[in-house]
């Protein structure tokens, strides 16, 4: 493709509509070349769209082909990379693209920049934990969540399966799960998307603007009510916190931090994986949870 052609496609999707006499008096050609061209840029697959009369038109239909990307050799092993590191993240939102973007920019690369990047991939791996959700869950929670719109699923919890209609606040991976904060009423629930099912996007919509944005969400003050913990870690428990998001900021193997009352029976769970590496020191109502585990896990024994 040449560039007049990269030109007139960039200039299409900048707006709605082009004549092709503004194309020519644009790039200084005839009416006939700017025909010619737009005819390439079609069997090559941009979704050119005819409007005829008066106020008639080129313009490019929603679903088009994007300019291709023009990278540096630095670059594109950068791109694969990360495209390496994407392809161990599950379940990620439209993540069919990996493949394709993978196998389709590859094999436009110059042999000795291929030869480098497959030599560079027997070199480097990314280990993640993954489930069984399919992308798509994902790909229309995010679609939900930036269109404001009210969803419907199955959701599996310790209490049994149970359908759930909320106003997704967005989605975000940490330690191998996709977790979705969404909008019930007044409160802010925290879900996890492998255990959603039958997912369906409702036709109710947040009229009053009143969902928050995922990172508006994340940059809020927590109103909920809130007590001290004090924790206590070995030598080696600390090591194992320095890659803990929860018990990162460990400091002469001490945490403390003011964890929200409801979070507590999660918070028991999460130190119940450190064993006898991690002692609580206060409050009591922790101190309490943690032992009633402890007691249900030597039943099974």
């Amino acid at each position: 493709m040449n560039d007049r052609r990269l030109a007139i496609m960039r200039a299409l999707d900048s707006r709605k509509k082009f004549t092709a006499r503004e194309l020519a008096e644009r790039f200084d050609v005839s009416v006939r070349t700017i025909q010619r061209d737009l005819d390439d840029l079609q069997k090559k697959g941009v979704p050119l769209y005819t409007e005829v009369g008066a106020s008639g038109g080129y313009r490019v239909l929603p679903n088009r082909i994007l300019p291709p990307l023009q990278l540096a050799q630095h670059e594109a092993f950068g791109l694969f990379l990360m495209i390496e590191y994407l392809e161990k993240v599950p379940d990620f939102p439209f993540g069919s693209i990996r493949a394709y973007l993978a196998e389709q920019y590859f094999s436009s690369l110059p042999d000795d920049v291929k030869d480098m990047i497959i030599r560079m991939r027997q070199h480097i791996t990314f280990l993640q934990h993954h489930s069984v959700q399919p992308e798509s869950l994902t790909t229309t929670i995010l679609s939900a969540s930036v269109d404001k719109k009210e969803i419907e699923f199955a959701y599996a919890s310790r209490s049994g399966t149970k359908k759930v209609q909320v106003y997704p606040i967005g989605i975000y991976y940490e330690n191998g799960f996709w977790y979705m904060p969404a909008k019930k009423n007044e409160r802010v629930l925290l879900y996890r998307t492998d255990r959603m099912q039958q997912l369906e996007v409702l036709n109710r919509s947040d009229s009053d603007n009143a969902i928050p944005t995922l990172k508006e969400w994340l940059n809020s003050e927590d109103s909920r009510e809130t007590v001290e913990v004090v924790l206590q870690f070995t030598d080696f428990g600390a090591r194992i916190a320095e890659s803990d998001v929860l018990f990162k900021s460990v400091h002469n193997n001490e945490w403390r931090g003011e964890v929200p009352l409801e979070e507590f029976p999660f918070t028991a769970r999460k130190l119940l994986s450190y064993g006898p590496e991690v002692k609580v020191i206060s409050p009591p109502q922790l101190q309490e949870i943690v032992k009633g585990l402890l007691e249900k896990t030597l039943q099974n024994y």
